[in-house]
């Protein structure tokens, strides 16, 4: 048995729009009912004139061919088929690319109901919005992190990795975590690198930080792992977590990371990043 190759993140996003203008109906935009259709729902040409694109160019998403995709025109095209809210975040994460209608207040409100799950769970456990600031956190992750979730100051995680003097000495095998966290930084934002929060943030982390900047034109690509993650605490002494992330549903630009307490906390091995 032969089995076709799965399709790719193209192929899918013009599957769904080919799928949701076939759904649509005349009378959804205001057109008139007019004859008989050889195709259900719209046709290509109507729905490349609501959005404000050529034919041509919305013919090639439906066949998901590898073409330029603004944020703009898909800001356009969502509106011209009536997507949803999850359909439209469904559609820019197909693209890759991130939502030009999206405020900032959106993707960093934490669900109340996320919160009191954090505070929870028996382990430190925090909240990461897109650009890796903290948007929540428990008791214990406010005692682990010093210097970062103990007190009133900034809460993003890269800034505390590169310009906090505490995480140096918290973090065990500190440098060889801190270059894997910039590597998977870099493939978490691949989709907002044209976001002005993200580019201030490298941009004053490159002009503060010798090793970040060293580090990010290495143009390392890691994907966010769990593992094993060791800590010199000033207080509570040496200990050893696993971490376990998930993306929260809904809200795809939120992180909840834990630290589960490793079972064999003597046993030590170089770890990889925070």
């Amino acid at each position: 048995m032969i089995r076709s190759a799965p399709p790719t993140q193209r192929q899918e996003l013009g599957d769904f729009a080919r799928s949701v203008r076939e759904r649509l109906l005349p009378s959804d935009i205001g057109l008139p009912p007019g004859g008989r259709r050889r195709t259900p729902g719209l046709r290509r040409e109507e729905v490349a004139q609501l959005a404000g694109v050529s034919v041509t160019w919305y013919t090639w998403l439906e066949q998901g061919r590898d073409m330029s995709l603004s944020p703009q025109a898909l800001a356009r095209l969502a509106r011209a088929l009536r997507l949803g809210r999850a359909e439209r975040a469904y559609m820019f994460e197909l693209a890759a690319k991130r939502d030009p209608d999206q405020t900032e207040s959106e993707t960093d409100h934490v669900p109340p109901a996320m919160l009191t799950c954090v505070n929870f769970i028996a382990s430190p456990a925090y909240v990461l919005d897109r650009s890796w600031t903290a948007r929540g956190w428990n008791a214990d992750a406010e005692r682990l992190f010093l210097g970062w979730l103990d007190g009133p100051g900034d809460k993003n995680l890269l800034r505390y990795i590169f310009l906090h003097p505490m995480a140096r000495s918290l973090i065990r095998d500190y440098d060889n975590r801190a270059r894997r966290v910039v590597a998977e930084f870099r493939a978490d934002v691949s989709a907002h690198v044209d976001d002005p929060q993200i580019i201030r943030l490298i941009d004053e982390l490159s002009a503060s930080s010798e090793p970040f900047r060293r580090y990010w034109h290495e143009r390392v690509v890691l994907e966010r792992e769990g593992g094993e993650r060791t800590f010199d605490h000033p207080e509570d002494g040496f200990s050893c977590f696993e971490q376990v992330s998930f993306a929260l549903s809904g809200h795809p630009e939120l992180k909840l990371a834990m630290l589960v307490p490793a079972k064999h906390p003597e046993t030590v091995g170089p770890v990889e990043d925070l």
